[in-house]
């Protein structure tokens, strides 16, 4: 799988730490930085992820941050994303199967490496339930003011 991965500089070392991991378990990585863990602003990285995955480049994207807050909510500003701020597998698991997420944030300050690891597992396994769902996740990237 292509799969894209960003950060602010507080979750530099957990991105540095899954992209090694990703692309020992066979995926395409594209890490869209930063490159140290000199201070940035997650919203610039937030949403050049977004844009990767908008346009087909990567079909997947992991945003960290902190708390995974801020980064999902840059990601989010785009209409063709649908981020996940996730701390435990099954709503990983969840996000992707009742709401055909794109993207996951995690926050390196509250996610262990292991935790990590178990939601990004369960995030990139879980396939879109589609049915009933289906027409929800089309309001998400398509709102109306209709009730």
């Amino acid at each position: 799988m292509r799969i894209a991965i960003a950060s602010d500089h507080a979750a530099f070392e957990l991105k540095a730490l899954l992209r090694d991991w990703l692309i020992d378990e066979g995926h395409e990585v594209a890490d869209l930085g930063p490159d140290s863990d000199d201070r940035v602003d997650y919203p610039d990285y937030g949403y050049l992820l977004a844009g990767v995955v908008a346009d087909g480049t990567a079909e997947r994207g992991i945003a960290l941050c902190g708390s995974g807050i801020g980064i999902s909510m840059a990601v989010n500003r785009n209409p063709a994303l649908r981020c996940a701020l996730v701390s435990e597998p099954l709503s990983a698991a969840l996000a992707r199967e009742h709401n055909d997420a794109n993207c996951l944030a995690l926050g390196a300050r509250l996610t262990g490496i292991d935790m990590a690891k178990a939601c990004v597992t369960a995030f990139l396994e879980t396939e879109f339930g589609g049915g009933r769902h289906a027409g929800r996740v089309e309001k998400l990237s398509n709102p109306s003011h209709e009730c």
